[in-house]
């Protein structure tokens, strides 16, 4: 009569039989993330900011990334942890979306948000939304609810109310008064302007943007970006941040989130000349951002920054500004936030 087989024998069994599914999910476990923030670059100088200024922007920096790094610890998608990370930008009044949104000439604010997973290439955009407290909420909607990719103002706006989870609120919900005071610094440049008396651009008016890049444990990567738009905007101005391609874009071997002065980065396609470099030339991701932010951007007469990652978790953060707030976490856990120029 046969021997029954042992406990340990048993388990050894069971062992073999689930050892594909159990590699797989150790290697899903222990598989690199990455992430990387921006809340703007531009006329940033340690002359303009204070000490306790830039610890307030530091601790929302770090916040951004404490929830988009707890989304991917638990094994959650790039898409999870970009919106994750930007809803925080959004609600800080330091960065330019959201709560800290800059005022157009009339007053008001009119925000936008655009989204893109890169392995699917899905991707979602509004544009001139004025009462969602969360625009890369919709950005995201748009995308997962609806067959198109942009949506645009009163169209934005009717589709938010067919969803219930996205928050709303009031216009001037949005208002600040440090980007009430840079509205009438612009209004008073702009009389001098007119009347020959001053014609330099009106300094930081084109920057500010919120924006994230990541890279999952399942290799996959998502980008997303958030903005208020231009101090002064009229007649419904867009720029680079909710246009697919331009401030935003990703594919499976790269992400890019832009900050800048969003009419060259439309001109360049920026976001996607980028990544372009990485897949279809094979250029390392660091030497294809390098040369659309310091090179094509200021050839066409824009500046600004970017951030990015590759598959391999590789983070990129060109500026080409004073300055341009930003924060990582790097495959290998190493983290930090940064405004200024490093040595």
């Amino acid at each position: 009569m046969p021997l029954m087989p042992t406990l340990p024998t048993l388990t050894a069994v069971a062992a073999v039989l689930l050892a594909p599914g159990l590699e797989a999910a150790a290697a899903a476990a222990t598989a690199p993330t990455a992430l990387v923030i921006h809340g703007g670059a531009g006329v940033i100088t340690r002359e303009q900011l204070s000490v306790n200024d830039e610890r307030a922007i530091r601790a929302d920096l770090d916040a951004a990334l404490d929830a988009g790094d707890a989304v991917l610890n638990a094994g959650g998608s790039a898409l999870d942890a970009v919106t994750a990370a930007v809803v925080v930008l959004e609600d800080s009044p330091w960065f330019n979306a959201g709560k800290g949104a800059v005022f157009t000439a009339d007053g008001g604010h009119e925000l936008d948000a655009a989204i893109m997973e890169g392995h699917t290439r899905r991707a979602g955009a509004v544009t001139g939304v004025r009462t969602v407290r969360h625009p890369v909420r919709l950005a995201r909607a748009v995308m997962e609810h609806t067959r198109h990719v942009f949506l645009a103002a009163e169209g934005a706006e009717a589709f938010a109310d067919t969803r219930p989870e996205i928050e709303r609120v009031g216009n001037d919900w949005f208002n600040t008064e440090r980007r009430r005071q840079q509205l009438e610094a612009a209004r008073e440049r702009e009389q001098r302007q007119a009347a020959g008396d001053d014609v330099t651009p009106v300094p930081g008016a084109h920057f500010g943007t919120v924006g994230a890049v990541a890279l999952d444990a399942n290799g996959h990567i998502a980008v997303a970006t958030s903005t208020g738009g231009m101090t002064n905007k009229r007649w419904g101005r867009i720029g680079d941040a909710p246009v697919i391609g331009a401030g935003t874009y990703a594919n499976d071997q790269c992400g890019i989130s832009g900050t800048g002065w969003g009419e060259f980065y439309l001109r360049a396609v920026a976001a996607h000349a980028i990544c372009a470099r990485v897949a279809l030339r094979g250029d390392p991701i660091a030497a294809a951002a390098d040369d659309v932010i310091n090179n094509v951007i200021p050839a066409l007469g824009g500046d600004g920054g970017a951030i990015g990652l590759d598959a391999r978790g590789t983070i990129v953060m060109p500026f080409n500004t004073a300055g341009m707030y930003r924060g990582w976490i790097h495959p290998d856990g190493r983290r930090g936030t940064a405004v200024f120029r490093e040595p």
